[in-house]
């Protein structure tokens, strides 16, 4: 007696090629997974997904006799030409201030600047200083003024000590057109009028 085998259903080649698909598939997972597995055993794997490093922060502002800095221990004066706090002062300033200078020379009083022209850098590090010590830009703007406003960066400013200086210039400055311009600040002088002139009413801070 014959029995007639069952037949087995062909597999359609688009079924097949799906199969071979998935297995060459499995095989590079398979093949990816162990390289991972390697290279964290190893710790290359490690070192290369390492995260860029952030740029190194930038080293703060230090202002330096090249920026207008006049370094509270040493003495200037108007004389100190080789210095850009001095050098760049107005011409104008400048001139009115040494003729200043030597008439108070004759009373005995001798002029020191503690502060001249200074570049924007530097007056914005000014700035920036009062606004962390006064804890805000109003107040900060009272004493410092921003570089766009401020009188020492255009070199139209300088200030003077010590106190019998400041109190001379006050008194006599107007003869040489020299003013203190802000109430708050007797040591600030600017040329502000013609010599012999009337000073202007003074503002009362640096905001004016």
């Amino acid at each position: 007696m014959f029995h007639v085998a069952t037949p087995v259903p062909a597999v359609r080649p688009s079924a097949r090629k799906r199969r071979v698909a998935f297995v060459v598939v499995g095989a590079v997972i398979a093949g990816l997974l162990a390289i991972v597995v390697t290279l964290l055993v190893t710790g290359t794997f490690a070192a290369a997904v390492r995260p860029i490093a952030p740029l190194a922060p930038l080293l703060p502002f230090e202002p330096t006799a090249d920026d207008g800095l006049i370094s509270g221990d040493t003495e200037v004066t108007l004389a100190d030409h080789d210095l850009p706090a001095i050098a760049r002062l107005d011409p104008a300033l400048a001139e009115a201030m040494r003729d200043a200078e030597m008439d108070a020379a004759a009373d005995g009083i001798e002029f020191e600047v503690t502060s001249g022209w200074r570049d924007d850098d530097y007056q914005r590090w000014l700035f920036d200083d009062a606004v962390d010590f006064y804890g805000s830009e109003e107040t900060a703007r009272q004493y410092v003024a921003t570089p766009e406003r401020s009188s020492h960066v255009t070199g139209h400013a300088v200030d003077i000590g010590p106190l019998d200086a400041q109190l001379w210039l006050i008194q006599y400055g107007s003869a040489y057109g020299i003013c203190q311009t802000y109430a708050n600040e007797r040591w600030h002088f600017e040329r502000a009028t013609e010599p012999g002139g009337v000073c202007p009413e003074m503002k009362l801070d640096a905001e004016g």
